[in-house]
């Protein structure tokens, strides 16, 4: 139904992208952008559909600037969970100086020994690396972040810098008691996706996206600070936020259009398919393999309209009479879950769950549920005869 043109479409990609994008300076993100209002090194003003925001690139801050920014400063990151790996790695790529604090033995600990972090070097305990660092990276968990902080606190002087990668902890501080000090700095880079991500990206040469946020500036230089720190972790172009608006945003999405809303999505299209007798390779296909292979990628690429445009007339038909309905339907959802999310349910629950002394068994339940459906082993075998895994 959509092949054939999506394959013509394709073909000329890089004509069509070249009317359509404009790259950010030395990342190679390609955005659907107005032209830049102000150009000042990689600095731009944007047009992003009517309102005007500042991004910061990494074409602001080359390796030698970010050396030499930093050339006295030692990042204690602690915590070496998938943040703490893709963020702790890069910054030791980019030649700043880096040490882990963990849990000595435990399987952070072993983790980093694994990617060549070094004991008494590079790697030492929770105390030991926050005494050496002058910007305290608190890359725990969220539910680790609220039951380590009255040991964590004690340690942070006011010479020090402390970094979040998410605003869950500070945010809710009724619920985690994360309560920042307010004599030191106190910043937030959120890179758009896992630390794997953040790590795969920057090994490509390219670059994540991502907020930053500033909760105190007690030097003056606190979003300085932020921007530097966000290139040096691996992002390719970094904008501002707050930090209740990153938490809010980032619970928001994951438990919708992220995950949650289009994992819901899929089950239902997949069920309705098999209820009414298709196959389950015809339902997989149809809901989650065209859609993940073929037309999401056109998405990510170059915008919904472009998907559009590669569409067939009667697939462009059906989309353009259905989405408003699925939109009005979806709404009020959407709009209960940012409500949940605002008020501090969302938060409440996840410390609940997360703080539990069998959480991870119960996890592992929830998740083994997902790996039996019938929908995503039906997937694992569909992945097997794509081409590049014969």
């Amino acid at each position: 139904m959509l092949r054939s043109q999506a394959t013509r479409l394709i073909a000329n990609s890089r004509a069509i992208g070249a009317k359509r994008t404009f790259s950010l300076a030395t990342s190679s993100f390609n955005r659907q952008f107005t032209k830049p209002l102000i150009s000042t090194r990689g600095l731009k003003q944007i047009n992003f559909g009517g309102t005007v925001e500042t991004v910061y690139e990494r074409g602001d801050w080359p390796r030698e600037k970010l050396l030499n920014y930093f050339k006295d400063d030692t990042f204690a990151l602690i915590g070496y969970g998938s943040q703490g790996y893709g963020q702790g790695l890069n910054l030791r790529d980019n030649g700043l100086n880096v040490v882990i604090g963990v849990r000595k033995d435990g399987a952070s600990w072993k983790a980093a020994l694994e990617d060549g972090w070094i004991p008494g070097e590079n790697l030492f305990t929770v105390e030991e690396a926050i005494k050496k660092g002058t910007y305290v990276m608190n890359l725990l968990s969220d539910a680790a972040q609220s039951e380590t902080w009255s040991t964590i606190k004690p340690l942070l002087n006011k010479n020090q810098t402390l970094y979040f990668s998410h605003g869950f902890s500070p945010v809710f501080s009724d619920l985690t008691h994360v309560e920042p000090p307010k004599d030191l700095d106190v910043i937030l880079v959120a890179p758009k996706g896992s630390g794997r991500t953040v790590r795969s990206l920057f090994k490509e040469g390219r670059g994540i996206n991502s907020s930053y946020a500033v909760w105190n500036d007690v030097t003056g230089k606190a979003h300085e600070k932020s921007q530097a720190l966000a290139v040096a972790i691996g992002s390719g172009y970094v904008y501002q936020t707050t930090f209740e608006k990153e938490v809010n945003s980032d619970l928001y999405g994951e438990r919708g259009c992220l995950m949650g809303g289009i994992h819901g999505m899929f089950l239902a299209q997949y069920e309705v398919l098999r209820e009414n007798g298709h196959s389950p390779s015809e339902a997989f296909n149809e809901t989650v393999e065209e859609a993940t292979q073929s037309l999401y990628p056109l998405i990510g690429k170059y915008g919904m309209d472009y998907m559009y445009d590669a569409c067939s007339t009667t697939a462009r038909r059906g989309a353009l009479d259905w989405y408003p309905v699925f939109k009005d339907a979806l709404k009020p959802v959407f709009e209960d879950l940012y409500a949940s999310t605002k008020n501090g349910n969302e938060t409440k629950r996840s410390l609940e769950f997360n703080s539990q002394p069998d959480y991870r068994e119960k996890l592992e339940s929830e998740l083994e549920t997902i790996r039996n459906m019938e929908i995503w082993r039906v997937g694992k075998e569909v992945r097997k005869l794509r081409p590049e895994n014969k």
